[in-house]
């Protein structure tokens, strides 16, 4: 018999935990859902109160027969799945398979994967909470009426294979008003005057910038006006009219969220969020250390919590003082935001005295560089700020004004271990200079300029758009942004996020016939629907009734009166071998290539091959751009052979114009990536033809 039977979603996960419990317990893994709506059909009961048809997932008969016989021998199941209200689901259906009652005491979560945490989440098992498996039927439900009567039409209408999604179609609409900004944006002209001036005392020289006229502001947007201004300078003298000194603090970062976690990564790491989360979910469910085998290094990854535990609190203040001095510590305290759920603390080390470098030869090299920011982070959120000294020298040169902002890092405080992000605006130094001194002009620089476009989306200033809008959650983030590029409704160029040809055509027919549902105000509004479901408020099939009514009328609407859209593919101006007419680009699985527009009289096909405009730094040929097999581009010299021979140029970076190429790892990680596994030999299969014997009757 089995004393204790404990169900996690992970191999990982329940290797972790099997260390901590002892005895006749035995950790499974039920590779995470059981059971789900079925794919070729809409799997709902309209007419029964949207009573959903949740059906065994094809290919887990194996897993849920194991599963069944191993509850048949325990004593006690107890259902560890993670800590949200997707892993409440899960557990909610694996009680429903293995005959567990949903009232009993039968449910168990761990914050973090430690000894600790899991031997007071086992003394502490709960009741499944239904209004949190509510909230996450109710997202599934409406995210598959949504799909499932919208994506038919645009098959119908536009072409087949396309899809839509409430959420995702409004990250695509995010995408593509920004492309719109940009291709509408027209640029202005503005000019800078900095003069470069000398402390006739020091001998120091600093850059002072034009602000105005007799203490009003004034922008410069022609060449004429900056003539004048210049020629006015002329045997002027430079005096100080003003000094006023003082000290500025900078405050650390609270430790992370999900959606904080994925933009730093983004932005420091150059890691895309579905990786970020792939790598922090190793973290959290173990890692095989000397001496302390398989150990869980942070706490729960999907959180939008800043909140951290008092024993954590404590560990880090013997970290950071023995490290750094006491000088360096602050008991900090972060609010979190009222809309968040708070279900678990921020994400933090499990273990404050494993530090990374201690252990980077026991993890990835991904491992070591994700594990490093969120231990760091977390440090720093506890020490004390880092402190400047400033200065702001006002400067006259007859009626004309300039400024000058300078500081000087006092005490890194927290920025001994961790900078979030740099200051935007350029700090000079400034000498001690007093109000009456007289400086000496040294020369002057006037430089043009144009007003940029809005910056296009990245992976992280998506995901920080859609948390600042309530558009989806924590977890919801990676899927989101994987799936429109996944269907090709975006591309990602470099690390900016740009809306395809097809993105741009499904976006307008989308937003032209159901923008009362594809808006960020809807899609927001249903994410706090989905909240007080959770709270339990709300019952979660009145929300899914109270948008279904328009809902259907509107796509019923929209199925009459539709005209059919065409899609143009993109021609080039690569001439077909065979016909001799333009070939255009087609997609398929392995991305882009050329076709001929004559199919099917003509079949020609060849791979579309891209290239930069920067030459290769290396030997000067074209560049190409290239894809592995997870789909990341990767650069690469016309030039390299392969196996060491000709040009070395590789990189997972486009190159710049001026570029020194300095070798790195790159070539092994692309390689790795790029390296196809061993095929498989081909089989023959005899097959027979079953001979049938076919009765003959007659007619009396």
């Amino acid at each position: 018999m089995i004393d204790k039977l404990i169900i996690v979603e992970s191999p990982a996960k329940a290797n972790t935990i099997k260390k901590f419990l002892g005895g006749k317990c035995k950790v499974v893994a039920s590779m995470g859902h059981v059971r789900d709506l079925p794919k070729s059909k809409l799997g709902i009961k309209i007419e029964k109160n949207f009573e959903p048809e949740y059906i065994n997932i094809r290919g887990k008969a194996a897993l849920i027969n194991s599963l069944k016989k191993d509850a048949k021998e325990a004593k006690s199941i107890y259902l560890a799945t993670d800590p949200d209200r997707e892993g409440e689901a899960i557990a909610w259906h694996l009680a429903y398979l293995l005959g567990i009652d949903e009232k009993s005491e039968c449910r168990v979560t761990f914050n973090e994967i430690t000894k600790k945490a899991v031997t007071e989440g086992m003394k502490n098992p709960r009741t499944i909470n239904l209004n949190l498996t509510d909230a996450q039927q109710a997202r599934r439900v409406l995210d598959r009426i949504v799909g499932y009567k919208i994506s038919p039409l645009l098959w119908k209408k536009v072409k087949r294979g396309l899809s839509a999604g409430r959420v995702q179609s409004v990250a695509v609409k995010l995408i593509v008003d920004r492309e719109k900004e940009i291709e509408a944006f027209v640029p202005e002209e503005y000019w800078n005057i900095v003069v470069n001036v000398i402390d006739k005392k020091s001998k120091k020289d600093f850059d002072t910038k034009f602000f105005g006229i007799d203490g009003e502001k004034v922008d410069l947007h022609s060449k004429e006006e900056v003539d004048k201004i210049l020629n006015d300078l002329e045997g002027k003298k430079f005096i100080v009219t003003d000094v006023k000194r003082g000290e500025r603090k900078r405050v650390p970062a609270p430790p992370f969220t999900t959606s904080t976690l994925q933009q730093d990564a983004s932005r420091k790491l150059n890691f895309a969020i579905r990786k970020t989360m792939s790598v922090a979910q190793s973290l959290y469910e173990g890692v095989k250390l000397p001496e302390k085998g398989l150990t869980g290094l942070i706490t729960y990854m999907r959180t939008d919590s800043t909140r951290i535990s008092e024993e954590a609190r404590a560990v880090a203040k013997q970290v950071i003082t023995e490290e750094y001095g006491e000088e360096f510590y602050e008991n900090r305290y972060y609010r979190t935001k009222d809309e968040a759920q708070d279900a678990h603390e921020a994400i933090r080390p499990s273990y404050v005295d494993i530090k990374p470098e201690d252990i980077k030869s026991h993890l990835t090299p991904d491992q070591f560089k994700l594990y490093r920011l969120i231990y760091n982070r977390f440090i720093a959120s506890q020490m004390a700020s880092a402190i400047y000294d400033t200065v702001q020298v006002s400067i006259d040169a007859g009626k004309y004004n300039f400024k000058t902002n300078g500081q000087t890092l006092r005490f890194k405080g927290y920025m001994a271990v961790y900078i979030e992000t740099e200051d935007k605006e350029n700090f000079v130094t400034v000498p001690n200079i007093d109000t009456g001194d007289e400086l000496k002009k040294n020369k002057v620089d006037a430089k043009q300029s144009f007003t940029e476009p809005p910056a296009r989306y990245t992976e992280a200033s998506l995901v920080k758009a859609l948390e600042e809008k309530g558009i989806g959650r924590p977890s919801t983030y990676s899927p989101i942004i994987t799936t429109i590029i996944q269907r090709r409704y975006i591309e990602k160029l470099q690390k900016q996020l740009i809306p395809t040809e097809l993105g741009k055509v499904v976006n307008d027919l989308l937003i032209e016939n159901f923008g009362e549902v594809i808006n960020e105000q809807f899609t927001a509004s249903i994410e706090e629907n989905f909240d007080e479901i959770a709270k339990g408020n709300i019952k979660w099939k009145k929300v899914i009734a109270d948008f279904y009514a328009p809902f259907e009328k509107i796509v019923e609407k929209v199925d009459k009166e539709l005209e059919h859209v065409k899609l143009e593919d993109e021609v080039t101006d690569v001439p077909c071998e065979k016909c001799g007419r333009m070939m255009v680009i087609k997609f398929g699985r392995y991305g882009k290539f050329l076709a001929c527009p004559g199919y099917p009289e003509c079949r020609n096909a060849k791979p579309l091959v891209e290239t930069v405009e920067v030459p290769c730094p290396v030997c000067g040929g074209v560049v190409q751009v290239r894809k592995t097999k997870k789909g990341r581009n990767y650069y690469i010299c016309e030039n390299n052979k392969g196996e060491n021979e000709g040009c070395t140029y590789i990189s997972w970076n486009q190159p710049k114009p001026g570029e020194v190429f300095i070798p790195s790892n790159d070539k092994e990680e692309i390689d790795s990536e790029v390296k196809k596994s061993p095929r498989k030999k081909a089989t023959t299969k005899k097959t027979t033809k079953r001979k049938t014997k076919t009765k003959r009757t007659s007619k009396k």
